[in-house]
């Protein structure tokens, strides 16, 4: 995109800060500009950030229901997807798939949950936990 038509648009979700962007001048030559938002890129970014709240919300249910384990759950919390989570921790997604039902979940060792949690951002008390609303 060239400098001059960098878009302009503030969103929320910037809150009032800005972004960097490459941009083409009029040499022809890339280099940063900054952007508060564009339309475009925001209403996407909102749409997937929507889904990945449902699928979290669904996790949960699924939990009270004894159909998954804390760390789908926590995977969704953290903005990740299966295969974000399994390439963080260097396994197969049908490896972190399994990990997924509670009876595999519990089998888990210590270092197991930890190196999850770490991935996560979270400690392991908090991974073998779901929040309580």
């Amino acid at each position: 995109m060239k400098k001059e038509k960098t878009p302009q648009q503030p969103h929320d979700m910037y809150e009032g800060g800005s972004k960097v962007v490459y941009t083409v001048n009029a040499e022809g030559k890339y280099e940063l500009s900054s952007t508060t938002g564009w339309e475009p890129e925001t209403i996407a970014l909102s749409q997937a950030l929507e889904e990945i709240d449902r699928l979290s919300q669904q996790s949960l249910l699924k939990i009270q229901q004894g159909i998954s384990s804390p760390l789908e759950y926590h995977m969704y919390a953290q903005r990740m997807d299966l295969q974000m989570l399994a390439a963080a921790v260097g396994k197969f997604q049908w490896q972190v798939k399994r990990h997924f039902k509670p009876a595999n979940f519990v089998k888990l060792s210590q270092q197991q949950i930890e190196n999850y949690a770490a991935v996560l951002g979270i400690n392991a008390t908090q991974l073998i936990t779901i929040p309580n609303d």
